[in-house]
């Protein structure tokens, strides 16, 4: 792994529930009565029943335009009732709304508690009661869910979900009063994304680690050119992101990935505008507004950057710059960043200061486990590399 908080975006995804309550349909003498057939243009929404190929399929969600036929494994929209024959004029056609939603709703309560990342893994990993007795912080970002023997998820690609420091970390956390968002991909290691084949099979993986750790939001830290530029492996992501909000419509979604000091970069601009183009619903749009090539005003940087998001999120989405500012992010490095960039705590501070006052998301910084002081120390794992109070950042950002 690299020291770097380019390790970042999470996600997440809810495996589907109990199968859908199937409608009643009348049976004959060799099967039961075929639904009205499936129609693409047709609105469905969960319970609804529709026939296609001598096949009777039930919805799980809404949906339209997604053939039940192709789309009916365990991870899809369609539950496959069996063979049907005959017709069934007593089946009522679908009674859903007569337009689909809209595309993206627009954004209400994203607002997270500030959550900077705690990587059991690395650095010097600090006891989390302590942290939050010191500091009153309400939420970690815990690092980093990878990909273990093919699609299979697994804290640092290697000792499964549970009986290791990550759970047991997990635990601390929750019984200190906390709670904590998982960060899944990162910069380094083997990934979900590019190791998950399809986006069922991905959300499949997200879904585990919200079932094993009942969570609440996934953070997807999409970095490097496996995933972020990898345009295949994004659109993966963005699709299983989509599959883990309609099955787990309570569990906050969050893409993390870098930016310049003046917003994303060609790639993040196609991740944002396919997030629209799919209807992902993503919650939070998390950016990394650090390692610029060193010696940047980190408060001007942050500053700018953000705005640039809001603006690229506004022109993609319609939003007013409100709703634009209630979709961001900003994950931060402190101390000292991997380009000798100097974030001190007062800048912090300030910039803390900025995303309260306009109505950011989401707050973090990489990594606690450094937020220890060590002025000249350099860019190590378990100290910010500047002279400092212990827990100083982590207490800055519980005010968010």
């Amino acid at each position: 792994m690299k020291l770097s908080r380019k390790i970042a975006v999470v996600a997440a995804i809810a495996t589907a529930g109990t199968a859908a309550a199937i409608l009643p349909m009348a049976s004959s003498s060799a099967a039961a009565a075929c639904a009205p057939a499936w129609s693409a243009s047709t609105v469905y929404v969960k319970d609804n029943v529709a026939s296609q190929s001598g096949h009777n399929y039930t919805a799980k969600w809404w949906t339209q335009n997604e053939s039940p036929a192709a789309n009916s494994s365990q991870w899809a929209v369609w539950i496959d009732n069996g063979v049907c024959g005959g017709t069934n004029p007593t089946t009522p056609p679908p009674t859903g709304p007569t337009t689909p939603p809209p595309t993206t709703p627009p954004p209400t309560g994203t607002k997270m508690a500030a959550a900077p990342y705690i990587y059991p893994g690395w650095g010097n990993p600090p006891a989390p009661a302590t942290v939050v007795n010191a500091t009153g912080i309400k939420a970690f970002t815990i690092a980093f869910v990878l990909a273990s023997n093919g699609c299979n998820p697994a804290w640092d690609g290697a000792s499964g979900l549970t009986g290791g420091a990550h759970a047991s970390t997990i635990a601390a956390i929750r019984a200190a009063g906390a709670d904590v968002v998982p960060s899944i991909g990162g910069w380094s290691g083997n990934k979900l994304g590019p190791n998950c084949s399809t986006p069922e099979a991905l959300a499949g993986a997200y879904q585990k680690v919200i079932d094993t750790f009942q969570l609440k939001a996934i953070d997807i830290d999409i970095e490097n050119t496996d995933e972020f530029e990898n345009y295949v492996v994004a659109d993966r992501i963005v699709d299983a992101l989509k599959i883990v909000k309609q099955r787990n419509p309570g569990v906050k979604t969050i893409l993390t990935f870098g930016t310049t000091t003046t917003g994303p970069n060609a790639h993040g601009v196609r991740l944002i505008q396919q997030a629209k183009a799919k209807n992902a619903n993503i919650d939070v749009f998390t950016q990394m507004p650090f390692d610029f090539s060193g010696g940047a005003d980190m408060y001007a940087a942050n500053v700018g950057a953000t705005e640039g998001l809001k603006n690229v999120l506004k022109s993609t989405f319609g939003w007013t710059d409100a709703q634009a500012y209630a979709k961001i992010g900003i994950s931060g490095m402190n101390g000292l960043s991997d380009q000798q960039e100097l974030t001190s705590v007062e800048t912090w501070t300030r910039i803390r200061d900025y995303a309260k006052s306009k109505g950011l998301a989401r707050f973090a910084f990489w990594a606690v486990n450094r937020d220890r002081g060590c002025a000249g120390g350099g860019v190590v794992s378990n100290c910010s590399g500047i002279a400092q109070a212990d827990w100083a950042f982590t207490k800055v950002s519980a005010g968010f």
